[in-house]
């Protein structure tokens, strides 16, 4: 057991308590973790679908969903973001940059870029560890890659779906063609490539005043600020915050 400066009985005691209940988290995480890497083989993707994306030259270019694939790397990581943003989110739009050409409408979901600002500096770390990554959208490459620029994104493989139904086969867009968040996984092997697995979670029902926690274990902003005391706030991500320059990105 450890203690802490000038801490009380009543603290560690209750901390102990704590501690057994982070223990059986851990525990739950990890039976997740290994009920998920023995799901049976999912579905070969249907189609060769093809994307818009940048080249090694910074060029628009075609891109197939296997060239997503690094030599070696079978497994490609893919979050399918709101951009455009969902037709009733009404948060403020940017203000600044080259997104903030954009009408409001056409404009990315500030909940989907805050989640992409925190992954960018772990996508180098991914790649080495064997894994590959992308972004996909369903606005036009440019809009995608000026907003890239406008975050300071230096580590995500861009692509638009503008030009196919990749989304709206994988669950990311419904028939009205509202954008919907998924984080998807994606496996290649001797059969082809085969949809592993997608945040389902984010479609089942919550209960009484749970935080839908889609992909919550990886969501680095929400779970710092469920160590704290206040918890998470009635809050919301913005696309900027006062004090901050219009369009700059979070880093």
């Amino acid at each position: 057991m450890i203690t802490f400066p000038n801490e009380s009985a009543k603290y560690r005691t209750a901390r102990e308590k704590l501690l057994h209940k982070e223990i059986e988290l851990r525990r739950a995480m990890e039976a997740v973790a290994e009920a998920r890497r023995s799901l049976p083989p999912g579905g070969l993707v249907p189609q060769d679908y093809v994307f818009e994306a940048l080249d090694a030259e910074g060029r628009p270019s075609k891109v197939r969903l296997p060239e997503l694939f690094a030599p070696n790397k079978d497994s490609l990581v893919l979050y399918q973001m709101m951009f455009p943003r969902h037709p009733q989110e009404t948060r403020e739009v940017a203000t600044g940059g080259e997104t903030a050409k954009l009408a409001r409408q056409d404009q990315p979901c500030p909940s989907c870029t805050a989640l992409l600002d925190q992954f960018d500096g772990a996508i180098g770390h991914l790649q080495a560890a064997g894994f590959n990554f992308a972004v996909v959208a369903k606005t036009a490459l440019d809009n995608l890659t000026a907003l890239g620029r406008d975050r300071g994104w230096k580590n995500m493989r861009l692509v638009s779906s503008a030009g196919n139904s990749f989304k709206r086969d994988y669950n990311s867009e419904t028939a009205e063609g509202a954008q919907i968040p998924l984080l998807s996984v994606f496996h290649r092997d001797d059969d082809g490539i085969r949809h592993f697995w997608s945040s389902e979670l984010g479609f089942a029902p919550t209960e009484p005043g749970q935080d839908p926690r889609a992909i919550g274990t990886c969501e680095i902003l929400w779970n710092l600020m469920d160590f704290t005391p206040e918890g998470r706030p009635n809050w919301h991500e913005q696309l900027q915050y006062a004090g901050q320059a219009a369009g700059a990105h979070c880093h």
